[in-house]
């Protein structure tokens, strides 16, 4: 998803009222599938619009996202990929995620 696209979604949120949460990569070490930067909003219902590098660690975030939500907090997760990942294709990720979540 462009951040043109992003920013629409949010755009959008914010103008109808709707509930959703940011979650925003802040920082990374070692292999991670996706950098400082990759973004995702999280809607109430679970869904999601961008990603933050799929599987085990982005349903966590979803997770803490839908509390934010709930909460109307700000809150940080750390996505541990240490213990050896194993992908469909074969990848493998050895790093860890830090990812900030906020409600729109």
């Amino acid at each position: 998803m462009s951040e043109l696209e992003l920013m629409k979604r949010i755009v959008s949120i914010q103008s109808t009222g709707a509930a959703a949460a940011l979650a925003t990569v802040i920082r990374t070490k070692g292999s991670t599938p996706r950098k400082v930067g990759a973004k995702m909003i999280i809607y109430t219902d679970g869904t999601i619009a961008g990603t933050i590098g799929g599987g085990c660690g982005e349903g966590e975030v979803i997770e803490i996202a839908l509390q934010v939500i709930a909460t109307k907090r700000c809150a940080q997760h750390t996505v541990d990929l240490t213990s050896g990942l194993f992908y469909e294709d074969g990848g493998i990720c050895g790093g860890i995620q830090y990812v900030f979540i906020e409600p729109l």
